[in-house]
């Protein structure tokens, strides 16, 4: 299994930044892509940000500029680095995962969730 652990949501004020933290842990042979989604009240779960095992990363169009996704050099953790945060980035963000643990096994998995609110 495969046990995600988020961290580093909070209030803050338009403008802010936040750094969101994801660290996986359990029977991980390889973690081959992180991302971080986010869902708003109402509205349906979607992608923010995502990074590959290699590096490469992906942006939704409406956090490009603002946000960046990297990991650690172990590769177990991923951050979400937001800066020049809105109102309209309140919700509560997930990390995800694809793994393969130690099995052999091809396992995606999520995080409980963090809530960011951000005030006008």
């Amino acid at each position: 299994q495969v046990h995600l652990v988020e961290s580093g949501g909070g209030l803050v004020q338009a403008g802010g930044s936040l750094r969101l933290s994801c660290a996986a842990s359990g029977s991980i042979f390889a973690i081959n892509d992180m991302g971080w989604y986010r869902q708003a009240p109402g509205k349906q779960r979607e992608l923010v940000a995502s990074i590959t095992s290699g590096g490469s990363t992906n942006y939704a169009d409406f956090v490009k500029g603002r946000f960046t996704i990297s990991r650690d050099n172990a590769g177990n953790t991923a951050y979400l680095h937001m800066n020049s945060l809105k109102p309209e980035d309140t919700a509560v963000y997930y990390c995800k995962t694809g793994a393969t643990t130690t099995s052999r096994v091809r396992l995606v998995s999520w995080g409980q969730g963090t809530q960011v609110t951000v005030s006008s």
